[in-house]
Order: C-alpha cells, then structure tokens, then sequence
C-alpha cells in the first residue's frame, strides 16, 4: 500500500511537471514554428503549429538586415559587447568580493550595506546622469557607456561572490601568507581558482542580461552598423509600413542559439554556483 502510494505521488509530481515544462516551452515552439510560415499566414493560422506552406523564405530575408547591413553584422556586435562586459563585470565583482569577504578596513559593513541597497536602485533613476556623464565624455555612440560601467563591478555578483569565498576555509589564507603571497598573490593564486564555480554563474547571469539588453544600446548607439541583436531586430518591425514578422521570427530563432548553447553547456555551473553560496564553511 506504501509503494503504491509513493507511486502515485512520483507519477503526479511527473505529470505537473511535464505540464509546467510544456507550458514554458510552447511559446518557444511556437516562435519556432511561426519562423517557417508566410509573413501574411503567421498571425491568420496563430492557432496552428504546422506550418502551411513550409518556408525557409524568413531566413534567407531575414538574414540579409537591414539598413544595408546582415544580420551577421548585429550578431557581431552582440558578441563583443557581451563578451567585453562579462569579462570586466566577473572579474571587478571577484575582486571587490574578496575584499568585502577576505580584507577588513573601516567602514566595511557600511560599504557593503550600500553595495547592497543599490541592487533595489531602479535603473531608471540613473539613466539620466549617466547619459549626462558619458555625454560629457564623448562616449555617446560607443560601446563605451554599456561595457566601462562592467568594470566597476556588479552589485548582485559581487554579493554572490562574497558568499562563496566565504566558505573558503581560512587557514588556506594563513598558509599562503606564511608562504609569502601577498594579498593580490592570495587572490590569483588561492582564491580565484576556488570560485570558479560562483564566477561561471555569474558569467552565464551577464551573458543573459547583456544579450537581451535593449535600453542601453537605445540610449547610446545611433548608427546601424553598432546595433546589437535586440534593437536589430526591432528594425523589422515598422509602424508606417508592412512589418516583417516573418523575418523578425526566422531571426529571433536564430538569436536564441548562443543562448541555448551557453545554457546547456554550463547549466551544471548555476546549479553549483548557486547551491554552495550562502554556506559558511
């Protein structure tokens, strides 16, 4: 009676799984599937997940851009913001956690505390300043204003981080500086290598938010040949005309590729990063 039970439960828990998994997905597939429909058919036949006719015709258009410039080019330019961004975003919010969780100085708590308070700062608030800031710097229609601000750390990493090296075990500390190491010989050489786990993860957060990051490319980049993926495909949609959604689709599909990649290449590194931060060693 126990066994079937027990049974019954692991079958439900199965079912509502499934069903919250297929609920997720489906707007996905749905996308997908609309990518390979006519532009005119895509909203007529919403209902439908078989496309009638089939057509690769999205892609072919989709791919040649617009304004003169493929879709290669957006995709470019996605990648060197993002990959400029996580680099100095991970690597200044390791930095800045091993001094929070490694280094005493005064007012410590009180710098951490503020830290802290700006994760509930809405971006809004300081759209305006920056743009006055980096208006004043000559850095408008640059990647400048989306990658620099990475390299001052991130709030929310630099917390996660903080947690981690926290279980690091201190006499690790003690035994390389009897060794010799200094601060930054600890930081390189002891704790880095340890927090690889937490930094994957927060590289993978990074990659997300600057993929899909609209708002500052909108705010600071004018030219077509600097547009990244998200105000690219944008463009294909026009007020004034007939807008491509069929090509807008076919694009966003493609779009999702790196995403899923990075996904399912390190999703062992998010569960790791985040299940161990928070434990005190």
């Amino acid at each position: 009676m126990l066994a079937s039970s027990k049974t019954i439960k692991k079958t439900t828990f199965h079912v509502l799984v499934s069903a919250f998994a297929v609920l997720m997905l489906y707007p996905v597939v749905w996308l997908t599937v609309s990518s390979f429909k006519l532009s005119a058919d895509i909203f007529v036949t919403a209902g439908s997940l078989v496309p009638k006719p089939f057509t690769v015709e999205n892609y072919f258009i989709g791919w040649k851009g617009v304004g003169g410039h493929t879709f290669g080019t957006f995709i470019k330019n996605s990648l060197i913001i993002v990959a400029l961004s996580t680099i100095g975003a991970v690597f200044s919010s390791a930095l800045i956690a091993f001094g929070f969780a490694r280094t005493n100085f005064f007012g410590k708590s009180l710098w951490f505390t503020l830290m802290m308070l700006t994760l509930m700062l809405p971006f809004e608030v300081v759209i305006i300043p920056q743009y006055i800031v980096f208006a004043e710097l000559g850095w408008i229609n640059s990647f400048k204003p989306i990658v620099v601000p990475q390299y001052f750390g991130i709030p929310f990493f630099i917390f996660l981080l903080v947690q981690f090296i926290r279980t690091v075990p201190h006499e690790l500390d003690e035994a390389a500086t009897i060794d010799g190491c200094g601060k930054f010989g600890l930081f390189f050489r002891i704790i880095l290598p340890l927090i690889v786990p937490a930094m994957a993860t927060a590289a993978i957060f990074s990659f997300y938010w600057r993929w899909e990051d609209l708002l500052g490319p909108v705010l600071y980049l004018n030219k077509p040949s600097m547009y990244p993926v998200s105000m690219a495909l944008k463009l294909f949609l026009d007020a004034e005309t007939m807008s491509n959604w069929g090509a807008m689709f076919a694009m966003s599909v493609v779009s999702l590729a790196p995403v899923l990649i990075v996904f399912f290449t390190f999703q062992k590194y998010i569960v790791e990063g985040i299940s161990t931060t928070g434990l005190k060693g």
